[in-house]
């Protein structure tokens, strides 16, 4: 551009000296014009080159969404193709399964006949099942209420139990006590023809036949009497003590024919006499006493022999506390 320009001025010069000075102004107004279009014109150029520089971006930017838009297609029509493939064997598929069905539909009505049979049959035991499953309910319901009722049952017995153990334990101190009354009111005569036992809830006074009778005989001496009389004051003392008197003889029969004709009149008549002394001249009730003959039934040893027919040949006075309160809860039993 720098040596274009010089040219055209040394031309101008040129001219210049040859030409007149209007020419040289008409000359340079057109100069003038000239480099006013020339900077126009250069300015449109560098207009048109950045408008051409963000044409040419945005053609580069279309290219890259063209290549990419390109590239999604190429990836979408190969999955749309696998889709129609895998869509066209799903129908393949799915008119095989049609197929299948109406096979079955048509040649499995036997079957399904059968298998409404089984449904029917099985609905119908479950319905039996279920029937007896609420009869065990039912009756298992109706055993826990037998079984609380024989639990509140047990309770109570338990219950009276122990009331009975406790009437029990205190039976046995009352006997014991008894017993022991019993030996310091015949202080002096135990092993001497008289023995104190206590056994089965019962305190049993053994007097043998020599304390208080004379051979054959059911009167009482005087030796009995005391001792009996001593036994009356204990038992006015425990009025709660239920008394029996046992006669008792040894085998050997008697050979008199007076009042007494044998062994059973004089067990009973002996035990008699016991009784109306223990009750002579005291307050003690005569509905607490009986008497009773054994005569040589209960014997304590043989009777082949003069020491042992000597043992069988007693009297027997067997105390009992009386079991009101025990008798009481047996029976509410």
């Amino acid at each position: 551009m720098n040596s274009k320009l010089l040219v055209s001025i040394i031309v101008l010069s040129f001219f210049a000296s040859c030409v007149p000075a209007k020419k040289v102004e008409d000359i340079k107004r057109k100069k003038e014009i000239c480099e006013e279009q020339r900077a126009a014109l250069k300015e449109q150029n560098r207009e048109l080159e950045e408008k051409f520089t963000e044409v040419d971006d945005k053609y580069q930017e279309l290219l890259k969404n063209h290549k990419s838009l390109k590239l999604d297609t190429s990836i979408q029509g190969r999955s749309l193709r696998l889709m129609t493939k895998n869509y066209d064997k799903l129908n393949d598929t799915y008119e095989l399964l049609l197929r299948r069905n109406q096979e079955l539909l048509d040649g499995n009505q036997a079957e399904t006949s059968k298998l409404f049979g089984n449904l029917t049959e099985s609905q119908a035991e479950l319905q039996r099942k279920s029937d007896a499953l609420e009869k065990l309910r039912i009756d298992l319901n109706e055993k826990e209420r037998n079984l609380d009722a024989l639990n509140l049952e047990l309770d109570k017995r338990a219950q009276r139990v122990e009331e009975l153990e406790t009437i029990l334990n205190r039976k046995d101190s009352m006997v014991n006590a008894l017993k022991a009354k019993v030996q310091n009111a015949l202080l002096g005569f135990e092993n001497n023809g008289l023995t104190i036992e206590q056994k089965n809830g019962k305190v049993y006074v053994s007097l043998d036949e020599s304390l208080l009778f004379k051979s054959g005989s059911y009167t009482v001496d005087t030796k009995g009497k005391e001792v009996l009389q001593k036994l009356s004051k204990v038992l006015e003392k425990n009025a709660d003590i239920n008394v029996l008197v046992e006669g008792h003889t040894d085998n050997v029969p008697l050979s008199g024919s007076g009042t007494i004709k044998d062994n059973w009149d004089l067990s009973v008549m002996r035990a008699t006499s016991v009784v109306k002394i223990l009750v002579e001249g005291s307050s003690v009730d005569p509905v607490r006493l009986t008497a009773a003959g054994r005569a040589d039934h209960l014997p304590l040893a043989e009777n082949s022999t003069k020491d042992g027919r000597s043992k069988n040949r007693r009297t027997e006075i067997i105390l009992t506390p009386k079991l009101d309160e025990l008798l009481q809860i047996l029976n509410s039993n």
